[in-house]
């Protein structure tokens, strides 16, 4: 064996003109890999539609280590606030995405930067696709000026471009989504508004309001339910009579996905986005999907379902194991690789928790700017006469 090294190490010596020594590094190039794939995705059952999204899927080698990169940095993001918490160092309200991860990774897969998004208060993973940074984020957990909402919006209130929050009143933001997409209708610019809630918000009144107004005034806006069986502690069969969520807007099509799988998500998010622009009116969604952790930190999230419940969910559906064994199985990317993304993403979050821990808190003088977008400079009243606030747009 040793030989056989050595006889290779002098041919390299030979052809590169550089002495390797006798260790040899064997390394894949990107043309060893299936650039393309195809895969079969679970047909979506359908509400008031003859049509619904594609079987297959199509996934190029670049796509899929994205996805992957995406879901497996919300993964490792919402992880450690995870930890950041139990040392009390973030406070307050948590509400935690991992588990989720294909829902958020597969819709902005489908939908273009211009459109719209607002979801409730499990606001991390959109935050993040939505174009925020780690360092962003954590920094707004843990309350510090260099976060997204310099350190005044916690976990609940973060926000970014075309990206409406974050809201901390359950179903409150399906009434503002619905406006939203009133606002692309009225401005005729082709974009579409994505609203999204829980499975706990879906017996709300406001909800079948906005159901009402979007199907009479057809406005391109996607209502996406992320059903994760549970809300709060109660199991979707024990809060809802029908639990066919997808089928709730009556007069509206509906379609229900596999919000464990990625590419069901992209193709069923692609699909309600053209019914959309088309001019056809509102569409709902809703994404069979599962959460890790309890509701919020407050919330074990093991005494209303077992152990064991959540183990197989891990073991058998969990969307990021799911990507990456379609990409091994079909050699579009190696385990190496995947080990070096992960390590990679491992980092970015480490350094964007220590920024999250040193970066100073906002200064009091700072408390009341940014109440108004675009004003002159006005006084804030205090708890006393003598507090001297100001407002600064």
């Amino acid at each position: 064996m040793q030989n056989m090294l050595t006889i290779i190490s002098n041919a390299l010596c030979r052809i590169t003109g550089r002495n390797v020594g006798t260790r040899v590094v064997v390394s894949r190039s990107f043309a060893d890999f299936t650039p393309q794939a195809t895969f079969d995705i679970k047909k979506c059952d359908m509400h008031r539609l003859e049509d619904g999204p594609p079987l297959k899927a199509e996934l190029t080698r670049d796509q899929g280590l994205q996805y992957y990169r995406t879901m497996q940095t919300v993964r490792r993001m919402e992880l450690k606030a995870d930890q950041l918490y139990k040392q009390k160092i973030i406070r307050g309200f948590c509400h935690l995405y991992d588990g989720q991860e294909a829902c958020a990774a597969g819709i902005e897969a489908a939908i273009t930067p211009s459109d719209h998004l607002i979801t409730a208060y499990r606001a991390h993973g959109y935050t993040f696709t939505r174009g925020v940074s780690i360092k962003e984020i954590l920094a707004e957990l843990t309350g510090r000026k260099g976060g997204v909402a310099k350190g005044k919006g916690g976990s609940m209130h973060m926000y970014a471009p075309h990206f409406y929050g974050g809201n901390g009143i359950v179903g409150a933001q399906v009434p503002l989504g619905a406006g939203i997409a009133l606002a692309c209708l009225y401005q005729g610019n082709n974009q579409i508004c994505v609203t999204l809630y829980g499975d706990g918000a879906a017996n709300q009144g406001q909800i079948f309001e906005s159901f009402n107004m979007a199907a009479l005034w057809k406005l391109p806006c996607i209502f996406i339910c992320e059903n994760n069986k549970y809300g709060m502690g109660t199991s979707v069969e024990r809060a809802s009579a029908s639990t066919d969520y997808y089928k709730r807007g009556d007069y509206i099509p509906g379609i229900r996905v596999d919000g464990m799988d990625v590419l069901c998500v992209r193709e069923a998010t692609k699909f309600a986005a053209d019914h959309c622009r088309s001019g056809k009116g509102p569409i709902i969604m809703e994404l069979q999907t599962y959460r890790y952790h309890g509701h919020s930190m407050s919330d074990p999230g093991v005494s209303y379902r077992t152990r064991e419940e959540i183990q197989e969910v891990r073991s058998k559906s969990d969307p990021i194991s799911l990507l990456k064994e379609r990409m091994l199985t079909n050699n579009m990317a190696s385990v190496e690789e995947f080990k070096e993304i992960d390590i990679e993403i491992r980092k970015q979050v480490e350094d964007a928790a220590q920024f999250a821990t040193s970066d100073p808190e906002p200064p009091l003088e700072e408390l009341c700017n940014h109440i108004f977008s675009n004003s002159p400079p006005l006084e804030v009243r205090g708890t006393h006469p003598w507090a001297k606030l100001k407002s600064i747009s």
